[in-house]
């Protein structure tokens, strides 16, 4: 049985549920049995092939529609006090193909619901659109299994009186797959590839830049994934990546899905981005960077968000594009401490992965401040005071891997007297 299958149908037989009349909480738990029953009962069950023109796909789905239905059924039996539901009981439909109606898009929209928080939107999406089991969820984000089900319980109580008829907001659909993306590669998921696969669902089923935009996006970072890291597990900054080592065709693809998206003249914050990761992704070597050009997509993204992460990012592009002093000065016109929401990864003083840090709110340092500064005066001349920032940057450093990057920062440069 081809697990991946399996979950590309669970959006879909959920809303199937739900529009018969199960709850959303009921209708979930009750694929996730249905899914556990595919597993142990059709190992070897119907999978899609160019000759049976989806209707292997669609037999399994109209299975795991009856199954599931089936499970709601036996567990709203199972209730005697929800007399209301006995009519409810004589309406098991009889086995067949699935309806042709998709409502995934909907499930989507719920998941990322403006009542719930990002965490638990995170979760919820990556439960009922992704398929991933709690377990796999917990150990993606490093928690015991037993907090992961109390979020999501709580996420499909929080969200059990929505209708799915009503529109659902894109923007917010996008921030939470972004936040996915973000979460990385811990655990035995691959977090940055399900949000990529999510986000190539989400494209196939809303016509919008920014949906472009982002799966553009995902795509142009992931491919330097490879070259992110040495052998030992450090961190390799984007200047000091083996080119070689990056996935041109997904390369290829991203900048072809941003052309396309751009050619529409709707400019939004993840085109912009995936602008800037395309002109990385186009240097043949870090030397021959269009550094200018990044620069006016910053100039962009800061009309887009007025973000500070932004002005940050784009203090770097100005010190690679017209000097240090530059970029110092682009520096100091960024207050430390302002607040804005998560800018465009790819700030060369560390490694190019996205950024992982949430939104600086008031008195919060902005995420890298230090570290930007330290780069900055580095490239200026100044080691001593690049030194004493690299290592205050480390012991703010977000994550381990980070920290060790920034402390050799520091080690190197004092080494240098």
């Amino acid at each position: 049985m081809d697990e991946n299958l399996l979950r590309s149908l669970i959006p879909g037989v959920i809303t199937i549920l739900v529009r018969r009349g199960a709850g959303f909480a009921a209708a979930e738990d009750a694929v996730q049995d249905a899914l556990v029953e595919a597993l142990r009962t059709r190992p070897h069950g119907p999978s899609p092939s160019p000759s049976s023109g989806g209707g292997a796909v669609r037999d399994l789905k109209g299975w795991l529609v009856t199954v599931a239905w089936r499970r709601f059924l036996d567990a709203t039996r199972a209730e005697a006090a929800r007399r209301r539901r006995e009519d409810l009981l004589d309406q098991e439909p009889v086995p067949g193909p699935a309806p042709a109606a998709d409502d995934t898009l909907q499930l989507y929209f719920l998941c990322a619901h403006p009542s719930l928080t990002p965490s638990s939107a995170v979760a919820l999406t990556l439960r009922a659109v992704g398929g991933l089991t709690t377990r796999q969820i917990a150990r993606a984000y490093l928690v015991p299994e037993a907090t992961m089900a109390q979020r999501i319980s709580r996420a499909k109580r929080t969200v059990s009186g929505v209708r799915f008829d009503r529109p659902g907001d894109v923007a917010t659909v996008l921030r939470v797959l972004y936040l996915v993306f973000n979460e990385g590669y811990s655990g035995d998921v691959d977090l940055a590839a399900e949000a990529i696969r999510l986000t190539r669902q989400l494209a196939a089923r809303v016509d919008h830049p920014e949906v472009a935009g982002l799966l553009a996006l995902m795509l142009l970072h992931h491919a330097r994934r490879p070259a992110r890291t040495a052998p030992d597990g450090s961190l390799v900054p984007l200047a000091e990546q083996d080119r070689g080592r990056w996935d041109t065709a997904s390369i290829a693809e991203g900048i072809g899905i941003l052309q396309a998206a751009l050619a529409r003249d709707r400019l939004g914050e993840y085109q912009a981005q995936a602008a800037i990761a395309a002109l990385h992704a186009d240097a043949p070597t870090a030397g021959e960077t269009d550094w200018v050009q990044i620069v006016e997509w910053y100039d962009e993204l800061v009309r887009l968000t007025d973000s500070p992460v932004v002005r940050l990012n784009r203090a770097v592009a100005v010190g690679e594009a017209d000097g240090p002093r530059a970029g110092l000065a682009a520096l100091a016109a960024l207050d430390a401490s302002a607040s804005g929401s998560p800018g465009t990864p790819g700030s060369p003083n560390s490694s190019d992965a996205p950024n992982t840090s949430g939104p600086p709110g008031r008195g919060r340092p902005i995420p890298r401040y230090t570290a930007v500064a330290a780069y900055l005066h580095e490239r200026d001349g100044d080691l001593a005071t690049a030194a004493r920032l690299y290592a205050e940057a480390a012991r703010e450093a977000p994550n381990l891997a980070e920290r060790d990057h920034l402390t050799r920062q520091a080690a190197r440069l004092n080494a240098r007297g």
